[in-house]
């Protein structure tokens, strides 16, 4: 490939592919996708790859796997997944609310008051809010930790026992969604729930269509796997390529004390709870975002996994790294911000252009 796409990212080129991105992302979270019940957003991602003319396929999984062909047969893999944190019913109560199963790793208190659906088998499915049992300041005068038994759904609907709530089609292990309330703000800002992962599905949707216009010509192979159960420590390890060597999880940089990242940065991981990173693939990352002036920093996060660490853990012989958009309050109230969605963009557009 004689020209680098998106090798600056002062560009009318860079800057439609990320109003691309971005329009993709806010489409993605208003689809409820809980751990579980991924059909209808794996459908909008199908949909939107489909019309591009690469290879495409569904796994068993009920995920996708998108085929690029390159110069050489082996094959790099990039992962990112649409399901996101939500819950099960668990119980439903006598008095008509439902009590909570998480789904995926989050603290009660970050869905205190967050509007909720619940989806039955048949169809419908009933709005409700996440309240604590004893919400009114007026009657209760302590305060309670925030858990599974101290929390529950206060379903939109005339219901005055169990028996009412049975009655609308609500069964014990239905999904819970929560609302993603999603924002675009003038300064650039995007916040909304489960942006982990579909900032980065959105970004990789985007660099699809860019790569379909132009024709790119990539050096290696590529299979970009879209996974749905990654919150639930699986991830898109399912049917990988007997030739893949290199797997780059396309995830979400978290922001907290003790780290570099922002909300206008790609974030590199050398290390979560699987352990290091490949140190040359890293190495790799890191050239490119230094070469090409991507805004980046390198990151250790102990209470983190990835599609790349499930797909270690299943024992694939590939080299595995981590990159995603600083967001911050992950697994609660979500912001990230136009800046860090170009950086990941063009951090992979170089990396999948490298030799």
């Amino acid at each position: 490939m004689t020209r680098v796409y998106f090798a600056t990212g002062e560009t009318e080129e860079t800057a439609a592919a990320v109003e691309e991105a971005v329009s993709h992302i806010v489409r993605l979270v208003g689809i409820p996708s809980p751990t579980g019940m991924t059909d209808r957003v794996m459908e909008y991602c199908y949909e939107a790859i489909a019309p591009l003319g690469f290879s495409l396929r569904r796994t068993r999984r009920g995920g996708l796997v998108v085929r690029l062909p390159g110069a050489r047969p082996d094959v790099r893999v990039l992962a990112a997944h649409v399901d996101t944190l939500g819950a099960v019913v668990r119980m439903i109560a006598p008095n008509g609310r439902l009590k909570l199963s998480a789904v995926g790793g989050f603290h009660f208190n970050s869905v205190e008051g967050e509007y909720c659906r619940v989806h039955t088998l048949e169809g419908p499915f009933y709005a409700g809010t996440i309240v604590p049992r004893k919400g009114s300041r007026h009657v209760y005068q302590d305060l309670e930790d925030r858990t599974d038994e101290t929390m529950e759904v206060r379903l939109d609907e005339v219901v005055r026992g169990a028996d009412d709530v049975r009655k609308l089609g609500v069964r014990v292990g239905d999904p819970i969604s929560f609302d993603a309330r999603a924002v675009l703000l003038p300064s650039g800002y995007i916040k909304a729930r489960h942006l982990d992962d579909k900032a980065s599905v959105g970004v990789l949707l985007a660099l699809l269509g860019v790569m379909a216009r132009e024709r790119w010509e990539l050096p290696y192979a590529v299979e970009i796997v879209i996974s749905g159960d990654e919150e639930v420590g699986y991830g898109g390890n399912a049917g990988l390529s007997d030739l893949a060597f290199e797997y780059l999880a396309v995830d979400m940089g978290a922001i907290g004390e003790g780290l570099d990242a922002t909300e206008h940065v790609v974030s590199i991981c050398a290390k979560d709870s699987s352990g290091p990173y490949h140190f040359e693939l890293r190495r790799r990352l890191v050239y490119l975002a230094e070469r090409f002036g991507v805004p980046h920093t390198n990151d250790v996060y102990p209470y983190y996994r990835s599609d790349a660490s499930a797909a270690k853990q299943a024992g694939y012989d590939v080299a595995t790294a981590l990159i995603g958009p600083g967001i911050d309050c992950s697994h609660a109230h979500e912001r990230t911000h136009r800046d860090a969605i170009a950086a990941t963009l063009r951090l992979v557009a170089l990396y999948l252009q490298s030799e």
